[in-house]
């Protein structure tokens, strides 16, 4: 068997990237930092796409299934002779395509900004954060450890903070930073939760051990997390619906999902870091990394089903109305999160009820590439026109034909049109919904099509719509720009053809699936109606939009206003959170814990005043006391003494 002990570079070399950007970066590599970090990167991808051949082609398969193959292991914190919090790489199916994705979409964002970044000022710093975040997205993904996987989770949100308020002297970029980082942060505490009840029952933090004693029927871990309950509910839905909470914050599922469109204030690219391959979809990746324990509780299943495919329509309604191309996108994100999570809950553990998992998996995998696509080349217009605002494009075509060929090939495989790669993935998901839950499965076709609506919407106001006023036929920017948009759009065209069954599935073993033409007829359709219908109305310059708001009315204008969810933070957060907790708190620390420090020092301060003539320095009066002493102990001791 390989030795994969090398696997370790993946992840260190962009820290080793990060260290020496970080340090001297401005100093010393001020024009080639954008250089070293694209270098560093690229020699992390040849490694994943090394690593992912051995796994899958030479050693990883045993007896028809895949492994868990431990490349390093060291113990760090030891609680217990059974409890230890251990560094080390795991690689298996899932860790080893998130290695390839999460490195791959990074190295395209690297080699994108060579052009888009340019110019700036803490270029080397941009390129330095970049790297961390590589690094942390990596290190999660290869952990061995429950609290290994804690440990990243946190550094992910760490990087992505100093990555979205890169501009910092931007007041809505530090806002914006904020706000991620805090919302994150309460769902984390639940994350943080779930992991201590799981590893308490499990009595380990080691993942593969845990999985396997929360899993064994005959184990008395499985007993006693089972057979113990909290306001009726078990102890496993409990501890699974808090690492779920964590999860759903990362992955901006809703209630938790405010903070996802104001991330839009980073650079562009980082965008595409972010909410394509890698921190949104890290929530996705720690259900699929538990998921033989979720597949056994049924509730906490049925939660991660109804707010993936809730959460999936919302977005999906809201994207509908926005008119900054980024929020567009953003929204798009969150409904395609939606969309791995739910397949996620109506899958189950092993062969063909398995399906929904390896749907998931796929429709991440596809999802990074399209979804990537689409945020570079949104940042390749905003780049030209210097405006997110859709008002201000329109038939932008001929000034930036490879930009506009791609976004338009990245537009048909989210909307799931064949043979792009989101027709395939999409597909799955909506056969295991349909196969599990009608319901589930009506939500899933009905937003499939509003992903086509907007999606065509966004790119009829942006590339048709009217006649563009610019006169720079060149606009395009670098080659260093246009390399990554034809190789993703590649990649979205061919990456749906992947035997991906054979590869990733719940259960390591390969699994038979087909495209039933009948079943793709309504999904097709319906994208395609969606799409003429935002040819409809956005490719000419009309007023058929303004009548069509107008008739949804308050919907549309609730819609436009993100149903208010903002809002309803800020009227918990200011007036019950801030009036009934923080005012009072504020009070109590004010005038009872500083008041009675205060009379305290008060009464300190009286009895010096009263007794500090007894440190008059006069010799004579010392003298004085030291005698009155002696007779006042003389008296004492001639009382006792009759």
């Amino acid at each position: 068997m390989t030795n994969y002990a090398y696997v370790s570079l993946i992840p260190l070399l962009p820290l080793a990237c990060f260290v020496v950007l970080g340090l001297w970066g401005r100093k010393r590599f001020k024009t080639f930092s954008g250089i070293v970090g694209t270098g560093s990167l690229l020699a992390s991808t040849i490694l994943s796409f090394y690593t992912a051949y051995q796994y899958f082609f030479v050693d990883g398969k045993v007896n028809g299934v895949y492994q868990h193959i431990i490349a390093m292991k060291y113990t760090w914190l030891q609680f217990s002779p059974n409890v230890s919090i251990d560094m080390g790489i795991m690689l298996d199916p899932i860790s080893v395509m998130m290695i390839v994705v999460v490195t791959f979409i990074s190295l395209m964002v690297h080699v994108f900004s060579l052009g888009y970044m340019k110019g700036e000022e803490r270029f080397a710093t941009y390129y330095a954060f970049l790297s961390l975040f590589t690094f942390s997205m990596l290190g999660l993904v290869l952990s061995t450890n429950i609290f290994q996987i804690y440990m990243f989770w946190e550094l992910v949100g760490v990087s992505s903070y100093l990555l979205i308020g890169y501009y910092f002297d931007k007041p809505s970029a530090v806002a914006a930073s904020k706000k991620a980082f805090i919302v994150t942060r309460f769902a984390d505490l639940g994350f943080l939760i779930g992991i201590l009840i799981l590893a308490f029952h499990a009595e380990t933090l080691d993942i593969s051990t845990l999985i396997e004693r929360l899993t064994d029927h005959q184990s008395t871990q499985f007993v006693s997390i089972t057979t113990g309950s909290l306001l009726g509910v078990s102890i496993l839905t409990w501890g699974l619906t808090l690492v779920f909470i964590g999860g759903a914050g990362k992955s901006a599922m809703f209630p938790l999902h405010i903070w996802l469109p104001d991330a839009m204030e980073g650079p562009t690219p980082v965008s595409a870091l972010i909410h394509a391959a890698t921190m949104v979809v890290a929530g996705v990746y720690l259900v699929a990394r538990l998921f033989p324990v979720y597949s056994i509780d049924g509730a906490a299943l049925d939660i991660v089903t109804y707010v993936g495919a809730f959460s999936a329509l919302l977005a999906a309604v809201i994207a509908c109305t926005q008119t900054d191309i980024k929020r567009v996108l953003a929204y798009s994100t969150m409904s395609q999160i939606g969309y791995m999570m739910f397949s996620l809950g109506v899958s189950r553990y092993g062969g063909e009820n398995g399906l929904g998992f390896m749907a998931s998996m796929f429709h991440l995998f596809t999802h990074a590439f399209f979804k990537s696509l689409l945020f570079l080349g949104a940042g390749a217009v905003i780049h030209l026109v210097h405006s997110n605002d859709m008002k201000d494009m329109g038939g932008l075509r001929k000034f930036m034909p490879v930009t506009h060929i791609s976004f338009l090939i990245a537009c048909l495989a989210i909307s799931g049109i064949p043979p792009f790669a989101g027709f395939f993935s999409k597909e799955e998901i909506l056969t295991a919904a349909f196969d599990s839950n009608k319901l589930i499965y009506g939500v899933a076709l009905f937003t499939s099509g509003l992903t086509a609506f907007y999606m065509f919407r966004l790119y009829f106001s942006i590339f048709w719509k009217k006649e563009s006023h610019l006169h720079n036929a060149h606009g395009e920017g670098t080659s260093t720009m246009k390399i990554p948009l034809i190789i993703l759009a590649v990649c979205a065209v061919i990456a749906g053809l992947l035997p991906f069954s054979n590869f990733i599935t719940s259960d390591g073993a390969a699994l038979e699936t087909h495209i039933n033409l009948v079943f793709s007829i309504a999904p097709v359709l319906l994208a395609l109606g969606g799409i003429l219908l935002a040819a409809n109305l956005y490719k000419t310059e009309n007023n058929k939009p303004e009548k069509v708001a107008a008739a949804l009315g308050g919907f549309y204008k609730a819609a436009h206003s993100k149903f208010y969810v903002d809002e309803v933070y800020i009227f918990v957060t200011k007036k019950i959170v801030f009036n009934l907790i923080g005012r009072p708190a504020a009070w109590i620390d004010k005038n009872i814990v500083d008041g009675l420090m205060n009379l305290i020092a008060s009464v300190t301060e009286k009895i010096s005043e009263l007794i500090k003539g007894l440190q008059s320095g006069k010799v004579q009066s010392y003298t004085l006391y030291f005698f009155a002493g002696i007779v006042g102990l003389a008296a004492v001791f001639i009382y006792l003494w009759k």
